[in-house]
């Protein structure tokens, strides 16, 4: 029971506003300990992050409405969610609180039986938006929390929310007994730990308590290039267009008003237009020449709570279509992939890429830079390889939003696989399920090797892992350890049987060395005369060496 001096009985938009935004403070404030709960031995967990990330998206969509029902809150949150999650754990999180808004749609405020209706349906959303559930993970701490937590008659929302913390932390304690690769690596799950400090977070509010600002990850943002339009540049990509309109009764009758009259202006003036209502709230991106025009005809309803007003040639200045500023022409295939790294980005623009989003592990890509690159593909048919497995969902759920184009996901799980599909696309069928289908069955037989650095000591897959030292896997298998980056990378192409291919491609991560790279081909060369070893500075984070065997 949360001991306090007053009793919450019923919970408004304000109240859940204070919820929300100690949610963010209090995972902010905790996201690397989450981080840290990671089953691999390397230091590539980004579950705290992206939750964080995910959550502030939805708060700053929110915060600007303060004053607004319950209902419009949670629809806000939502939606703001929606385009930032990232990663897995984000996409499982945005789902989550979209259960919450359906639950409390059109409510100006609810009582603890409501609530935890409310909680009932983020359930079965969040179960709703994975293919196959895995138990063990954040899903099983929501469910369980939930179903521990009965209402009771005229109980608070302080001791509802106390009794589902608690129902969590249950759960959450017992998570390894569910999935055993935490058994092995002896943590709880990260998703379920960081879903816990939002509740943590929802507590603080209730009793008061107001957590401090704490540094928060930094979400990937493209860096701006203003040499790409200067004053003898031609505006043809407009300008990406976005606001959130409250109507006023002083200009319109709120009863009858019908939301229509803006929209239909707002589809004739622009394109890649997204439009709906909350409330009195409008929500409203659009990409158009003539953004004045646009603002101020809504005027004429209401006044503005937010507005972003930027230029798509510099926004999108990594799409080759932008730096080249050619006329935009619509072809019938077009490529998206996702690496980090200037090398890597470059091969894969190389062989075909058409837009590169820059992220992966630790800085996954949020549903918004998928629908900004969306945007800078003029394509009919669009497909993306995430390279990534906890980046596959958040691109499924931009492509289920887009309505542009068509957006066919090949869930490549890394770079190895996305390399061989896009290097192999071909697209003479005029199929594009064929195609996409084709294009999944070669990148399911890639062999992709890493060269990590070891974050903790452990035993994985029978392999004694030191921390400091170096280990060599294939997707979740550890192959080898060595004290040495250039000796576990030898080892790891022993492992792989690497002079059983014709090719291998070798990119050099951000830390590693000209000389040690050299060094790497001679002894590579010596080892295995057949086989061609073809290096590429790569300058990717984490991965010291990333090997594509062909």
């Amino acid at each position: 029971m949360i001991e306090t001096n007053v009793q919450t009985y019923n919970l408004g938009g304000e109240l859940y506003l204070k919820m929300l935004s100690q949610g963010c403070a209090r995972l902010g404030k905790n996201r690397q300990a989450v981080n840290d709960l990671n089953v691999f031995p390397i230091p590539d967990g980004d579950t705290g992050d992206n939750m964080c990330l995910t959550l502030e998206a939805g708060y700053a969509q929110a915060s600007p409405l303060y004053g607004a029902s319950l209902g419009e809150i949670a629809g806000a949150v939502s939606s703001g969610m929606l385009m930032g999650a990232r990663g897995n754990s984000g996409v499982i999180l945005s789902r989550i609180f979209s259960g919450l808004a359906k639950g409390l749609a059109g409510l100006k405020d609810t009582d603890t039986k409501g609530f935890a209706a409310a909680m009932e349906t983020a359930v079965k959303e969040a179960y709703g938006a994975v293919s196959n559930p895995v138990e063990g993970t954040i899903l099983t701490v929501v469910r369980e929390g939930t179903d521990s937590a009965v209402p009771q008659e005229h109980e608070s929302i302080e001791d509802y929310i106390a009794a589902l913390t608690h129902g969590m932390e249950d759960s959450l304690e017992k998570t390894p007994e569910k999935l055993q690769v935490l058994k092995e690596a002896g943590v709880v799950d990260s998703g379920g730990a960081g879903l816990l400090q939002i509740f943590y977070g929802f507590q603080d509010a209730l009793l008061g308590i107001e957590n401090s600002e704490v540094a928060r990850p930094a979400a990937t943002v493209s860096k701006v290039d203003l040499s790409l339009f200067d004053e003898n540049t031609e505006l043809k990509f407009g300008y990406c267009t976005e606001f959130l309109l409250r109507l006023q009764s002083s200009k319109v009758d709120l009863d009858t008003f019908d939301e229509k009259v803006i929209q239909d202006y707002i589809l004739a003036s622009g394109d890649s237009v997204v439009f709906f209502r909350e409330g009195t709230i409008i929500k409203v991106h659009v990409h158009t020449k003539t953004p004045g025009d646009i603002l101020s005809h809504c005027q004429r309803w209401g006044e503005f709570l937010t507005i972003k007003i930027e230029n798509m040639t510099l926004q999108h200045h990594n799409s080759s279509f932008a730096e080249k500023n050619e006329p935009v022409k619509r072809k019938e295939y077009g490529i998206i992939t996702v690496a980090s790294g200037s090398g890597l980005c470059e091969a894969f623009r190389t062989i075909g890429a058409d837009f590169v989003v820059e992220g992966g592990q630790t800085m996954n890509p949020s549903v918004a830079d998928f629908i900004q690159a969306f945007d800078s593909v003029p394509a009919n048919n669009i497909f993306v390889f995430p390279n990534n497995s906890n980046i596959v969902m958040t691109a499924k759920q931009a492509a289920d939003i887009y309505s542009k184009a068509r957006i066919i996901v090949v869930p490549t799980k890394d770079l190895g696989q996305g390399y061989v599909a896009i290097a192999s696309l071909d697209t003479t069928s005029g199929d594009a399920e064929s195609i996409a289908s084709t294009a999944g069955e070669i990148a399911s037989g890639v062999v992709c090797g890493l060269v990590s650095p070891a974050s903790r000591d452990t035993v994985k897959d029978g392999v004694d892992v030191h921390k400091g030292g170096f280990i060599g896997y294939r997707g979740s298998e550890v192959l080898c350890s060595s004290a040495s980056r250039l000796d576990a990378t030898l080892e790891l192409c022993k492992a792989l049987d690497a002079g059983s291919h014709d090719v291998v491609l070798v990119f050099g991560g951000s830390d590693s060395t000209e000389d040690e790279a050299a060094e790497l081909c001679s002894r590579l060369g010596a080892d295995y005369p057949c086989t061609e070893f073809m290096y590429n500075y790569g300058g990717q984070a984490v991965y010291d060496y990333t090997l594509i065997l062909c």
